[in-house]
């Protein structure tokens, strides 16, 4: 297997995590890459551009990946914040007048944030070119009656995450949130990252599908815990319906999907430009602009939800929009702030460290919230800090 790229001294495990991916794990095409004090110091890349195909993947490669979209969309709404344009403790209606039916006139910002709004369904799923369409996602969810009391419990808002925070981002600013991300977050850091990918980047993009784990890795295979089976078979659990949120689920090698700004499920990346945003919550990057004030990158980390999730069924842990280093996600350390995308990629910042890490993936597995994959490649992280936790 041939893998491009650079490794620092000392970081040389992440290069073997990532070679072994490929011979053991069955990736067919990736990148990695890490960023410590706002240097890189892992940039890796290697096999397929296209998971049904031969070309190279090359080292500006970006791929979809998926819910790692999150993460990006949190920031945003984090730098609202941090600006003064948005109060955490406000209510979501006080700028979207529309979302205060149906019982949800007491649903703060900061419920929408952490997966507390109770709106992680939609009693009619949206077809792919309605949820692609902001304004019918935001009437969607403003319509939506909460399935808990919001600010009571916690649960993945999985596909409507995206119109829940696209609508107030837009609310409080006038802009749509791809072109928002484009200006404030990835242009000013020069991170390779589209919320709604523009033409002149398609050809960067790479075809994604799903991998399965070949036999020779067969022993990191896991079956769920039955509770989480059990939720994912019953079409009429929260689980499902979840992520049936759209249904039927895009074609997510679609153009038209592609240009789409779905905030909980669409990005476009290259792994370089994960980490490079990461990197930019928690200090300078090569020198350049910072994103985060050591106040916001705090808040970022700070547990708002915890404990059995009502939609994964597992235990799970948030900040303001963030998973929170836990058992059902692992990140670097308990300091650690990021997002995973369903069966792949991943993204997040390590204050205490200085490390910011993004891994993107062609091919996508059965996991949620814990690809081995990207697992591989945190511990070879943890190991090239001569840490053990």
């Amino acid at each position: 297997m041939d893998v491009h790229g650079t490794v620092a001294e000392g970081f040389e495990p992440v290069r073997e995590a990532f070679v072994r991916n490929f011979e053991v794990l069955g990736d067919r095409g990736a990148a990695v890459s890490v960023y410590r004090d706002g240097h890189r110091v892992v940039d890796l890349w290697g096999g397929t551009r296209d998971i049904d195909g031969t070309a190279p993947w090359e080292r500006g490669t970006a791929q979809i990946v998926r819910s790692a979209t999150k993460g990006v969309a949190a920031a945003a709404l984090l730098l609202l914040h941090q600006r003064g344009e948005l109060d955490l403790d406000a209510p979501v209606g006080a700028w979207w007048p529309e979302f205060k039916a149906a019982g949800k006139e007491h649903t703060l910002v900061r419920h929408l944030l952490a997966h507390r709004a109770g709106v992680p369904v939609l009693d009619r799923p949206l077809t792919p070119a309605e949820a692609a369409d902001p304004e019918l996602g935001a009437q969607a969810v403003a319509a939506q009656a909460p399935v808990w009391e919001p600010g009571t419990e916690h649960g993945y808002h999985a596909q409507t995450y995206s119109w829940l925070t696209g609508e107030l981002l837009r609310r409080v600013t006038g802009r749509p949130i791809g072109a928002w991300i484009a200006e404030e977050i990835a242009g000013p850091v020069g991170a390779d990252f589209w919320l709604g990918l523009p033409a002149a980047e398609v050809a960067r993009a790479g075809r994604v599908g799903a991998a399965e784990i070949p036999e020779a890795a067969g022993a990191l295979k896991t079956r769920p815990k039955r509770a989480v089976a059990d939720a994912y078979a019953d079409p009429d659990s929260l689980t499902r319906r979840a992520f049936a949120a759209i249904t039927p689920l895009p074609d997510e090698n679609d153009p038209a999907y592609r240009a789409a700004a779905l905030p909980a499920s669409n990005g476009i990346a290259t792994a370089d430009g994960l980490a490079r945003i990461y990197a930019s919550l928690i200090g300078e990057v090569d020198g350049g602009r910072r994103l985060f004030t050591p106040q916001t990158a705090a808040l970022a980390r700070t547990e708002q939800s915890a404990g059995t999730d009502r939609v994964l069924v597992v235990g799970t842990r948030f900040g303001l929009g963030h998973m929170l280093h836990g058992a059902a996600s692992p990140l670097l350390s308990p300091a650690s702030f990021g997002h995973p995308g369903r069966g792949g990629a991943l993204g997040f910042a390590d204050p205490d460290s200085g490390i910011a890490f993004g891994y993107v993936t062609n091919g996508f597995r059965q996991s949620v919230t814990a690809d081995p994959r990207a697992q591989a490649l945190v511990r070879a992280v943890r190991s090239a800090l001569g840490e053990d936790r």
